[in-house]
């Protein structure tokens, strides 16, 4: 593949992250969008159908994912980067889920900022940002 169009895709992929995030509240079901953006230093969190939430916060972290792998396959193309990166993704997947299901069971008014870090990392791709130079690093080395 030409480094022109691997650069072009990777764009292209970006862009598509970048549709997820631009469109988030169309796409997915999430109170804690239009909480987090209030002052929610003093208040309890809304009403949430917490299973529906779940799905939904998981099913936008598996697209992130999908997508963020096949950004670091198009620039890396290494079978071993995407094994461990896959492997990095679903144990941090576990983790963060079962931790964000247990902050919104004991969440208080006015202590929500455990809960805005946890869900912002399953909601965006931070993994990819950190991942991403990381292999390019250890690729120069």
């Amino acid at each position: 593949m030409s480094k022109a169009l691997k650069i072009l895709l990777i764009l292209v992929l970006f862009g598509v992250l970048a549709c997820i995030r631009m469109f988030e509240s169309i796409l997915f079901y999430d109170p804690l969008i239009a909480f987090f953006k209030t002052d929610h230093s003093t208040q309890g969190l809304p009403e949430v159908n917490t299973f529906r939430l779940l799905t939904n916060v998981a099913f936008r972290f598996m697209l992130n994912t999908g997508i963020s792998l096949l950004i670091l396959w198009v620039a890396f193309r290494k079978v071993g980067t995407l094994k461990v990166s896959a492997f990095l993704y679903g144990v941090s997947f576990v983790i963060l889920l079962l931790f964000f299901w247990y902050l919104l069971g004991t969440s208080e008014a006015g202590n929500n900022m455990l809960l805005f870090y946890v869900r912002r990392f399953l909601i965006q791709p931070l993994f990819l940002l950190i991942l991403l130079p990381a292999f390019y690093f250890q690729k120069e080395k």
